[in-house]
């Protein structure tokens, strides 16, 4: 399925989720289903982040690469690839350069 380049009917949440002082921001958008996603940039640098619901993130811009929990495997994922992450669980970001956009769906 490709990454969606719009949502349209949505309410959008105009206060933002900040992350490792600033390093990471995003807001949530709010889709008629009752679903919820946020859209996000992720600036140079090492982040972690633990999942409470399983999580999709798709790469809409730049690059990043990946170690989820409980593995040792980095992936680099480019603009147009998605990675899931298990509820319970989390996953380590790296962006080396530039800044990375994406949009984070919650899971089950």
């Amino acid at each position: 399925m490709p990454i969606p380049a719009e949502f349209r009917n949505v309410t959008a949440v105009t206060k933002a989720n900040v992350f490792f002082d600033g390093r990471v921001v995003s807001h949530a958008i709010l889709l008629p289903d009752g679903s919820r996603k946020t859209l996000g940039l992720i600036y140079p640098g090492e982040y972690h982040f633990g999942t409470d619901k399983g999580e999709r993130m798709e790469i809409t811009s730049g690059s990043c690469t990946v170690t989820l929990d409980g593995r040792q495997e980095t992936v680099v994922y480019h603009a147009g690839q998605a990675f899931e992450s298990a509820a319970k669980s989390g996953f380590t970001i790296t962006v080396a350069s530039g800044i990375c956009e994406y949009i984070c769906s919650f899971l089950g």
